[in-house]
């Protein structure tokens, strides 16, 4: 009934929010996009998009349908690799920042393991701008990480806004310093967040630097100050800085898959991983909560 091809473009659009940035990770036209999800809607009966020309948001039945396109996917290619008759095998090093330590990556990576029991998955978590470094120099074979403003390598597992976010009572001094939780160097929310403070000719200061997102955490419900932040992964006890504080736009940040050069059994695991990820990338996005923890240090 439901066509597995229309459910991996229906899981891109639901992801993205955009019909153009699904076409892009799918390597198809927009139109093609639009069909497809024309189709599924045809084969539910009901509505899965709310769309205009500015914005794209899940109806009801697309949150609902967002489960069942997972479960049937995922039934999909246990059946696929069964037939199939494919065992993956080898090591496969994996990089993933500290966003991720509160969602439900967690759960992906448990059901690839159980599903992938011969591959040996190798997670490093650390700051993005060191797991970029780490692909290129070959040490990564698969990263899920951000991207920079204005790069396009990497392949778009969903964009979002990035938010000023504190504890519900900091309050921000129009005449003071802005105080900053930040990353060190070469956290990419650390070079926004300065960046834009600096393009707005706005003074600042460092009130904490960790290379733990927990550490971050602790020292913004304390209210030490204000940190840059996913606005689809805010930690609880934090939330947005009011927009009275005058604090400038942080513009979006991309969410992307890197894969590495190496073109063995490793990159068939990545290539897997990969595709367990974007299968499950809109838990990533919404699954926020200490529900697990893949640990490590590292950062955003």
């Amino acid at each position: 009934m439901y066509d597995p091809v229309q459910l991996r473009t229906f899981l891109a659009v639901a992801q993205t929010l955009s019909f153009t940035q699904a076409a892009r990770r799918l390597g198809v036209r927009q139109s093609t996009v639009s069909q497809h999800v024309r189709r599924l809607e045809d084969a539910a009966g009901r509505q899965l998009f709310t769309r205009d020309t500015h914005r794209v948001d899940l109806t009801v039945d697309g949150e609902a349908m967002l489960g069942f396109a997972r479960t049937i996917l995922e039934a999909h290619e246990r059946a696929a690799a069964f037939f199939a008759g494919t065992r993956l095998r080898g090591r496969l090093r994996f990089g993933a920042s500290e966003d991720f330590v509160l969602t439900r990556l967690p759960e992906i990576l448990e059901s690839f393991r159980r599903d992938h029991p011969e591959v040996e998955l190798e997670l490093t978590v650390e700051l993005s701008g060191t797991l970029h470094q780490r692909l290129a120099a070959g040490r990564l074979d698969l990263v899920l990480a951000k991207r920079r403003v204005g790069d396009t390598h990497g392949e778009l597992v969903w964009q979002d806004a990035l938010t000023w976010i504190g504890a519900p009572r900091l309050r921000i001094d129009p005449d003071r310093p802005v105080p900053l939780v930040l990353f060190p160097p070469p956290g990419i929310t650390r070079a926004r967040a300065i960046e834009v403070l600096e393009e707005h000719g706005r003074s600042w200061r460092v009130a904490c630097t960790s290379s733990s997102l927990n550490g971050l955490i602790a020292a913004a419900r304390a209210g030490l100050g204000a940190m840059a932040h996913s606005r689809g992964l805010i930690p609880p006890g934090l939330a947005p800085v009011p927009a009275g504080a005058g604090l400038p736009e942080l513009g979006d940040v991309d969410f992307v898959l890197l894969h590495g050069r190496r073109r063995n059994a490793a990159q068939e695991a990545a290539d897997a991983l990969a595709a367990a990820i974007l299968a499950g990338g809109d838990r990533l996005l919404r699954g926020g909560g200490a529900i697990g923890s893949i640990g490590g240090r590292g950062g955003a």
